[in-house]
């Protein structure tokens, strides 16, 4: 039999940790993160953490947390339901112009991206006026919902909600035109719940952090308060991470058919476009069975990779990004990363990089090369290479994308 791909740590009073981290950095903080995850009383199993694993507030990005009767707010994080969706369309790289800036300005033009707020101006990052089609999405799928719990947790309503339907966002969100293996075009993005979202997990995550002190619980990390099934809070985090896990999804939705119709009038091009990989989360909670329990499995940084279900991992703004097909590794709880993960912080990589070095690694692709994105620059993220081949048994590589535009908040 051939050896696993992954390395196991075990831990003084807690579940094992698997780690897909063979030839990837694999950062102390994140280890001693996980640990403390581990020993917590109602973790199934083990932990999985993947081969993009870094450090996070509270839970570690590129973990997999499988729990019974038990939840973790800051486990799914802030940006609830963020994730991935990619067009494969019918047009061809012979058919893109020698220049793509007019591409990319008419991409910006479509979707607001971005985020600059000043008291009474608004955030430029979402709509003034909403589109007829989003508005319609709002009223008839998430209004009523979203009114519901409004009516619980009175603090979620003021928040820009339906304005930031179909809007990008900031930091490592983004839009990509990119080309494949055999010159065929794609269109990629990457966002969440966005303001919204953000909202309700910040405020589950203090709900929780309370309900331990009213229980007299102490936690190695007070951001791994958690709401046990059946408590005051429990059923109403599970409808609010439900409806902005289907608000991230009707996000990229909206936003992939602006991004389809601008690509067609900048391009002047009337094409056909199909889904060829799923619209897919990578920061949820989903309730599924492993090891014959019923779990909470949250994966933070991370995507379902059930056999043969479709899944993306991108790499950075001048890397390739990945069409991949699940194996069912039941090891990782058929689970592969969700992209390159960070080896720099923000901080760091805006003070070690410069803007010359960005502008040389994004070489060939149309993309902003001032300062404002140093943060994302490739350098600050793993080699995604070396990610992919320490997943070799969660996924297989269906097909292997370069960007060519890409536009970041």
């Amino acid at each position: 039999m051939s050896q696993p791909n992954y390395e196991v740590t075990h831990v003084s009073g807690g579940v094992p940790i698997k780690t897909w981290t063979r030839g990837v950095p694999f950062e102390e903080q994140a280890r001693e993160q996980l640990i403390n995850i581990s020993r917590l009383p109602f973790i199934h199993k083990w932990i999985a953490a993947m081969p993009d694993v870094h450090l996070g507030k509270g839970a570690t990005v590129g973990s997999v947390v499988p729990t019974l009767n038990a939840i973790i707010p800051a486990a799914v994080g802030v940006d609830i339901g963020c994730g991935m969706m990619a067009v494969k369309t019918e047009i061809r790289a012979e058919q893109l112009p020698d220049s793509l800036r007019d591409v990319r300005h008419a991409i910006e033009r479509a979707v607001p991206h971005g985020r600059d707020m000043h008291p009474g101006r608004r955030d430029k990052g979402s709509w003034h006026d909403l589109p007829e089609e989003i508005a319609q999405v709002w009223n008839l799928q998430l209004a009523e919902p979203f009114s519901q719990l409004c009516e619980k947790h009175k603090v979620l309503k003021n928040t820009n909600n339906a304005k930031h339907l179909g809007t990008l966002g900031t930091g490592n969100h983004f839009i990509e035109v990119c080309l494949d293996e055999s010159d065929a075009v794609w269109v990629m993005l990457h966002s969440g719940s966005r303001g919204v979202g953000n909202r309700i997990g910040t405020h589950f995550i203090e709900l929780a952090q309370k309900e331990m002190q009213r229980w007299f619980i102490q936690l190695p990390d007070r951001d791994l308060a958690y709401l046990p099934e059946g408590s005051e809070y429990f059923a109403d985090y599970v409808q609010a991470v439900e409806w902005a896990q289907r608000y991230a999804q009707l996000n990229r939705d909206m936003m992939m058919q602006r991004v389809l119709s601008t690509l067609s009038l900048s391009l002047g091009l009337n094409f056909n476009a199909q889904v060829a990989a799923v619209n897919c989360h990578h920061n949820y909670v989903s309730r599924e069975h492993h090891y014959g329990k019923d779990v909470l499995l949250t994966r933070k940084g991370a995507v379902r990779a059930g056999l043969g279900e479709w899944g993306i991992i991108p790499g950075s703004m001048g890397a390739k990004s990945f069409i991949v097909r699940g194996l069912g590794n039941e090891e990782s709880f058929c689970s592969c990363s969700h992209g390159a993960g960070r080896v720099m912080s923000r901080t760091a990589a805006i003070k070690n990089v410069s803007v010359a070095e960005h502008v040389a690694a994004t070489e060939g692709v149309e993309c902003r090369k001032d300062k404002s994105v140093i943060d994302e620059t490739p350098s600050a993220y793993k080699p995604i290479e070396q990610v992919m081949a320490a997943q070799s048994d969660l996924v297989e590589i269906m097909h292997t994308l370069k960007q060519v535009v890409c536009v970041k908040g």
